[in-house]
């Protein structure tokens, strides 16, 4: 096997996309991923974008088989704590020797710059293994290669509030509206990937409630089996 060049951390949002990412970065062996990154709204004690029970991201992290660093928010997290937080963070690895974060986005230049931005204040680098791909091979890719993952969150001003809670696969793909992305990547929907290739077992969940937030955003809740 490979052995890698360095030791990196990984931007976890327990979604289809840094699952992918992660599967990507452990293919080429350039990197040893030494912890998964996440942000969690204390309150709700769930991830903080797509709204994924605390729980099920800690059993994501177990049957990955790699730490999970978690970063509390408030729930009115304003873009100062954000930063504070995760600058807090990544100073405290960059101290231990580690100098990249590795992320599942897409497209989005001006998210990437952002990124880029502020891990170079601290001394580190950004790598995208996704980057530039085309979002329906890359849709596609991840159910081929084995991946389950069900829809968690919807932007009910891009699509009908009742593809919450749909496994992300070839029939969801075929029935998406004109102008969604395939992968999601303007932020139409939000996934947790719950079996592949890089998890040793499946995350066991049923499928919840569906609820409004902000008059916009249809959450499906996922339940834990067990936990």
């Amino acid at each position: 096997m490979k052995r890698p060049e360095g030791k990196a951390i990984l931007s976890w949002s327990g979604g289809k996309d840094s699952a992918l990412a992660l599967y990507e970065i452990q293919q080429a062996g350039d990197y040893e991923i030494t912890s998964l990154l996440t942000t969690i709204t204390e309150d709700y004690d769930r991830s903080s974008m797509h709204g994924i029970r605390r729980v099920l991201i800690e059993q994501q992290a177990g049957s990955l088989g790699i730490p999970l660093e978690k970063v509390l928010l408030s729930p009115i997290s304003s873009n100062e704590e954000y930063d504070a937080k995760m600058r807090e963070m990544l100073e405290r690895y960059r101290a231990e020797g580690v100098s990249t974060v590795v992320f599942g986005d897409i497209f989005l230049e001006d998210i990437r710059k952002y990124r880029e931005e502020r891990l170079a204040s601290v001394g580190m680098k950004g790598i995208f293994p996704l980057w530039g791909r085309d979002t329906t091979e890359l849709a596609r890719t991840f159910t081929q290669l084995g991946f389950k993952a069900v829809i968690t969150c919807v932007d009910t001003e891009q699509m009908d509030a009742g593809y919450a809670g749909r496994a992300f696969g070839p029939e969801m793909l075929a029935s998406l509206p004109a102008g969604v992305d395939p992968c999601g990547e303007n932020g139409e929907f939000h996934s947790f990937a719950y079996d592949g290739p890089i998890f040793t077992c499946a995350i066991p969940h049923t499928t919840g409630e569906a609820v409004l937030r902000d008059e916009r955003f249809s959450f499906c809740d996922l339940i834990p089996e067990h936990g």
